[in-house]
């Protein structure tokens, strides 16, 4: 077995590989930039070499200098992770060529499967299913308004050589072509330096389903099961399961042996994961279509190695020493359910703009990598597993993906593995920047997720006006009532005991009147027991002024709050919601009624740039009309381009930027009159 690997590349998935490799008895060599000098990925290798500035293009997308760092530490083989240079040939030639093993696929596959118009043609050759479409080179803008008309509107534009939602845009009619294939074209070659763009037939109530590969250099191959990844935002993965509540084992076995005959066809070895579109619209779940086929890892890889088990990046390592897989597609069951969240930097509040910043407060639900006294294996701890790269104090920054962790659980059912996500979810503390944790625990909350009833259209269908966080009944409104009470009377408590905050002789008060979701409740703390309008409420817990996370225990029910004191009161976030509560003793309460209420100033006029971000463009100059919904700006963040649009009939007033300047969250872009 390798003696020593290097990692060529960061985050989580490089904590990931160290992780194997130490169980492995392999050293392991981690590469940084400047940004991640203090990474817990550079602290968890026995050996870290610095390649380089904080851009990927100056670091981690530079060959020479992963080749280099291998030489110098005489790492044996390179593990790529997903991203970066996973899926570049020239990087595996050059490995090759200097005696040192690729950890994953074969140079040809690679060739063979990068390229999304030749994949396809492989494909068919191969006998898969394919999605109809334009197979060949888009020459501009009005050919490919002549391409999706022949093959019908709706159609997907997508970078030749794309991934991970990058460089791909949905069009429903010709207005929408000539608008996105040029930003198609762009962010191809922003982010995979290739601008070629084919344009495919889009399928109607698409689920997204991929299958699980895994061969060895002998010539066997297996699928292990499928997973469900539909739940996406602007073609992104949110949420990923596996198996799929819509495939039925006949379907699986026809999948399967698509996807194995199309990695044959390829010589493939290795892990990788054929990906494919399914029409929701056919019961009998026939109507599959290959998509692409990505030779690497894939982010939601932890989802399959908790149902079999399997750890698939320790069985690339094998196949890439040359060992035969030990495992047969008999072995290869379905044990349980389990479902993965990404925790992102955005604000699903204000849009789902990217954020960046630091984590003044990083506290995931079970310990991360670092602690090697509690196993993070393949189904975690108690059935939750978090794969993260970031820590406390440290800065998600504007150079890399904004994932900030991956939220793994695992469950005898769907439903228990949905629950787990909900309750682990809760006790999630993020801090510092903005975060989707209650984005991803309302969907697991939302009666189409729990029915299965799944399309790639879940997101926008379900929240077309934006998110404004999860669905709250008047039960759980009078148990944070309760809870609200029970701390405002432990913080009035504390302020007796506070030398000179209240009288000697003046008791802190018990009746409070609390105001939250639109509702207020009269709530009574009185010798230990409390009641809300009235009402005795069961409630257990422990609060010491400062606690951010109280964990109350409601009856025969858990209930994790996260709390923030506020000039109100506090600010109480659980169960995919954030909850402005107002806490006032009862016998002040009256009294609001005289209150002036401050208005808010309008802004409508100024075009305010939502992120921190370059400015890729401005399609307006001073004097210009514009109608409501007519693209102004673009902007790019997160290496995703952002079209900032009018919000209503004006004339261009004053312009405050120009292209290429990097702009702070908030910068006045434009006025308007």
């Amino acid at each position: 077995m390798f003696k020593k690997i290097l990692i060529a590349n960061r985050g989580e998935i490089a904590c990931r590989v160290i992780k194997t490799a130490r169980h492995m008895g392999i050293k392991t060599v981690a590469v940084y930039s400047d940004a991640d000098a203090r990474a817990p990925f550079v602290k968890m290798a026995d050996e870290a070499v610095h390649i380089g500035p904080s851009p990927a293009s100056e670091s981690y997308l530079i060959a020479d200098k992963i080749i280099a760092a291998a030489k110098q530490t005489g790492a044996e083989a390179v593990h790529p992770g997903y991203g970066f240079l996973s899926e570049r040939t020239s990087f595996a030639e050059a490995l090759a060529a200097e005696g040192i093993e690729f950890i994953g696929p074969p140079v040809n596959a690679i060739a063979a499967m990068g390229d999304k118009i030749e994949s396809k043609k492989l494909a068919l050759k191969a006998g898969v299913n394919v999605v109809p479409g334009f197979v060949g080179e888009i020459e501009d803008t009005e050919h490919a308004v002549r391409i999706a008309a022949e093959i019908g509107y709706p159609v997907m534009m997508k970078a030749s050589a794309g991934g991970g939602g990058k460089g791909m845009r949905l069009a429903y009619d010709e207005k929408d072509v000539r608008e996105g294939f040029e930003a198609t074209k762009r962010e191809g070659l922003n982010s995979f330096g290739d601008d070629r763009v084919f344009i495919e037939k889009f399928i109607l109530n698409p689920r997204h389903i991929e299958i699980q590969i895994l061969g060895d250099k002998h010539g066997n191959i297996l699928y292990l099961n499928e997973r469900e990844c539909s739940i996406q935002r602007r073609h992104q993965k949110v949420v990923e399961e596996a198996p799929s509540p819509f495939v039925t084992p006949k379907m699986r076995k026809a999948m399967g042996e698509q996807c194995v005959a199309l990695s044959k066809a390829v010589g493939y070895y290795s892990a990788g994961t054929v990906e494919l579109i399914v029409s929701g619209a056919d019961p009998s779940g026939e109507s599959f279509y290959f998509l692409e086929m990505n030779t690497r890892l894939q982010v939601e890889h932890p989802v399959t190695e908790a149902i079999t088990g399997v750890d698939l990046v320790e069985q690339m390592i094998r196949v890439a020493y040359g060992e035969k897989l030990k495992l047969t597609q008999k072995d290869i069951g379905i044990d349980g359910w389990a479902i993965e969240n990404r925790v992102y930097a955005e604000d699903p509040y204000r849009g789902f703009l990217p954020s960046t910043g630091r984590l003044t407060r990083y506290r995931p639900p079970v310990p991360g990598w670092e602690d090697d006294g509690a196993e993070n294996g393949r189904r975690g701890v108690d059935g939750i597993r978090v794969d993260d790269g970031v820590y406390e104090g440290g800065e998600v920054s504007m150079f890399y993906d904004p994932m900030i962790a991956k939220l793994v659980t695992w469950g005898k059912t769907r439903d228990e593995a949905a629950d787990k996500q909900i309750a682990a979810l809760d006790s999630f503390e993020i801090e510092g920047l903005g975060h989707n944790i209650d984005f991803v625990s309302a969907i697991m909350q939302h009666p189409r997720f729990r029915s299965g009833e799944l399309t790639t259209g879940f997101i926008a269908e379900e929240y077309p006006e934006g998110f404004h966080g999860a669905a709250t009944s008047d039960a759980l409104l009078g148990d944070l009532a309760a809870i609200a009470g029970f701390i405002a009377t432990a913080r009035a408590d504390r302020a007796r005991q506070v030398d000179g905050q209240l009288a000697e002789d003046l008791p802190p008060p018990t009746e409070w009147s609390i105001t939250i979701g639109g509702k207020t409740f009269a709530v009574d703390f009185a010798e230990d027991e409390i009641s809300v309008d009235g009402v005795p409420v069961d409630l257990a817990m422990e609060y010491t002024p400062g606690d951010r996370l109280v964990i109350a225990e409601i009856g025969d029910a858990s209930l994790p709050v996260k709390v923030e004191p506020t000039r109100t009161g506090l600010k109480m976030t659980t169960r995919g919601a954030i909850h402005q509560v107002r806490i006032l003793p009862a016998r002040i309460a009256p009294l609001t009624s005289h209150m002036i209420e401050k208005v808010p100033p309008d802004l409508s006029r100024f075009l305010i740039c939502p992120m921190p971000g370059l400015l890729v463009s401005l399609n307006v100059a001073v004097g210009d009309k514009v109608e409501a919904g007519q693209p102004l700006a673009v902007v790019e963040a997160m290496k995703m381009e952002n079209i900032l649009r009018a919000e209503k009939t004006a004339t261009v007033k004053l312009i405050n930027a120009k292209a290429g300047e990097s702009l702070a969250v908030d910068a006045v872009i434009l006025e308007l009159e």
